[in-house]
C-alpha cells in the first residue's frame, strides 16, 4: 500500500512544486549566508587592520566584533526565516499533496 502512495506522490506535480520551491529557497539562504561568511573571511585575511581598529577612542571593542556578532545574528534571523516559510507554504504544499494522493 504504501509503495502505492509513494510512486503517487513522486509523479506528482505538487511534489515536484514542493520540492523545486525548498530546494531553491534554501540554496538562495544557503548562498547569502556564504557570501556573507566568506566575505568576513576574507576580512580577515586582507584587513585585519581595519577590522582590528577599535570602535572609538578608549575602548576594546574593535568593528570585527559587531561585525562577527552581526553574522551570529544573520545566521539565526535567515534559519526564523526558512522555518517560518517552511511551517507555512511548504507544510501547505505538503498537506495539499497528501491528500491529493490519498483521495
Amino acid at each position: 500500500m504504501n509503495d502505492v502512495i509513494y510512486q503517487r506522490i513522486e509523479k506528482s506535480a505538487r511534489f515536484k512544486e514542493l520540492v523545486r520551491k525548498r530546494q531553491s529557497f534554501a540554496t538562495l539562504l544557503s548562498l547569502i549566508m556564504l557570501v556573507l561568511y566568506v566575505g568576513f573571511i576574507l576580512l580577515i585575511a586582507f584587513a585585519p587592520g581595519w577590522l582590528g581598529t577599535p570602535l572609538h577612542d578608549g575602548t576594546n571593542v574593535t568593528r570585527g566584533i559587531p561585525i562577527g556578532i552581526g553574522l551570529i545574528v544573520i545566521s539565526f534571523v535567515l534559519t526564523g526565516v526558512y522555518v517560518w516559510r517552511a511551517n507555512g507554504e511548504f507544510d501547505r504544499l505538503t498537506r495539499e499533496l497528501l491528500n491529493e494522493v490519498k483521495g
